[in-house]
């Protein structure tokens, strides 16, 4: 199973360490949180301490280990793999499958009430900020750094480090990401850019804007009601997932923070002139260049209107558009590309990204075992295999990026280097804060509220105040 680094830099534990920081490495060493709220159950070990000896994948042999998961490319590309891992191993894997309108709500539940049943999970970085303080998730640090329990060959530090960041808090107002406890380890991720109908534009010679404003105005003037053809879709629904993608990409590129911290407490930013700014083009955008139902749109939608030719553009997740292009996937396969969307006025590619990642539940009773799949599943050898399905994207690894998934995107135009561009500026935009999905939310109905006529300014005034409120209960 050991093999050769692929390309990213071998560090070893104690220069991990260093990286994490000391008050990271001091974080990791303190137990998880005590479990508060619904489902108690005071303060869970964590159980890096209890694995001695040397590395051995087989350490476990004889476990069974339940996984919760959701129908996605990532679980549909490693499902024929998981034969893998119990031959290396020994350890069986059962596999519930939930859809994702419900999954949160299933995991949340479960989580909340205490329970081990399932042993890891997918789950989204957002997450993080709520599964984390009640003290449902283990940290993985200790985990990383026991040399019992981790490959010397895993190398940590080949996945890309906004990813690695991202996915580290420790759950103080005001600390950004990065710091803290490492609450699960990135699998999959998402760099939100703009895919288009490369074949409309090649075919009438239209250049890709470098502005957001003729980035406005391409979508304006590509858009025919009469014909059914729209310039641009994004996400508008009542919901924290429109707030995310697209939006705070641009928002975040054109000089606008969420929210910035005095000392004290966060201070919501939704109002600043740059804010406001944005917010009026974005909306004017969708008014002239978007869905008629804008409203009801969440990613299916926008990237649904892209593969049958509705949509000339799509401001979303890379790798939601990237499977449209493949032979029959839709009306617009081979058809579509890809580039990284305006540049901020100061050139700045800053993009926000989403990542599922495995996490390990506090209260399992397997947790070595558990441990091993998360390893194995985010380690070198399956990635490689996983992304040589084709619908695997995009990988989480620099080596792999580098080496299988080059060859695999080879053909998918724009593509590889949209995600050259944007990488090192690829993070979590948002400010880390645990009632993110209540405040996001109310964003999103804030937008809704300027589309259906509101004063911009006075509605996110009154947005930005709410939500100062929230974060700082």
């Amino acid at each position: 199973m050991r093999k050769r680094n692929l390309g990213g830099p071998d560090l070893s534990r104690r220069n991990f360490l260093r990286a994490m920081g000391v008050a990271g490495a001091a974080a990791a060493a303190v137990p998880v949180l005590g479990a508060c709220g619904i489902g108690g159950g005071g303060e869970v070990p964590n159980g890096a301490s209890e694995v001695a000896g040397s590395f051995d994948w087989r350490k476990a042999s004889g476990a069974t280990i339940n996984i919760l998961q959701t129908p996605h490319p990532y679980q549909q590309s490693y499902q024929p793999l998981l034969k893998e891992f119990t031959q290396l191993t020994g350890i069986n894997v059962n596999v519930d499958l939930v859809p994702e309108a419900d999954y949160f709500t299933k995991l949340n539940t479960e989580l909340a009430g205490g329970t081990g049943k399932h042993d890891a999970f997918m789950l989204g970085a957002y997450f993080i900020w709520q599964y984390g303080p009640p003290g449902w998730i283990e940290d993985l640090g200790p985990w990383l750094q026991n040399s019992a329990a981790t490959d010397a060959d895993y190398d940590f530090e080949d996945i890309f480090d906004g990813l690695r960041n991202s996915t580290r808090w420790d759950f103080r107002t005001g600390s950004p990401l990065g710091t803290g406890g490492q609450w699960a380890i990135p699998w999959g991720f998402e760099n939100n850019v703009v895919a288009y109908n490369k074949a409309y534009f090649d075919k009438r010679g239209i250049r890709l804007p470098d502005r957001f404003d003729d980035f406005i105005q391409l979508a304006v003037d590509l858009t025919d009601r009469s014909q059914n053809r729209y310039g641009i879709a994004t996400r508008g629904s009542k919901s924290w997932a429109t707030i995310h993608p697209g939006f705070m990409t641009q928002y975040t590129r054109e000089g606008a923070v969420d929210y910035r911290f005095d000392g004290q407490q966060l201070i919501a930013e939704m109002d600043s002139t740059q804010a406001i700014d944005f917010t009026k083009k974005w909306i004017e955008m969708q008014h002239k260049a978007g869905p008629t139902s804008w409203t009801t749109y969440d990613y299916p939608n926008a990237t649904g209107d892209l593969g049958d030719g509705t949509a000339m553009m799509v401001y979303d997740a890379d790798s939601a558009t990237y499977p449209k292009n493949k032979p029959g996937a839709s009306a617009q396969a081979g058809n579509l590309g890809w580039y990284p969307g305006p540049a901020g006025p100061d050139g700045n590619y800053k993009t926000n990204l989403w990542t599922w990642s495995w996490a390990m539940n506090a209260h399992s009773t397997n947790k070595l075992p558990a441990w091993l799949f998360i390893q194995w599943a985010t380690g070198k050898e399956s990635m490689n295999k996983a992304v040589q399905g084709g619908i695997y994207a995009d990988p989480v690894r620099q080596s792999v990026f580098d080496t299988t998934f080059k060859k695999v995107a080879a053909d998918q135009p724009g593509y590889l280097d949209t995600f050259e561009k944007v990488i090192g500026s690829s993070r979590i935009q948002f400010t880390p804060q645990k009632k993110f999905f209540d405040t996001t939310t109310n964003w999103a109905v804030a937008l809704q509220d300027i589309y259906g006529g509101d004063d911009p300014a006075a509605r996110l005034h009154s947005l930005a105040k709410t939500s100062t409120s929230k974060v700082n209960l």
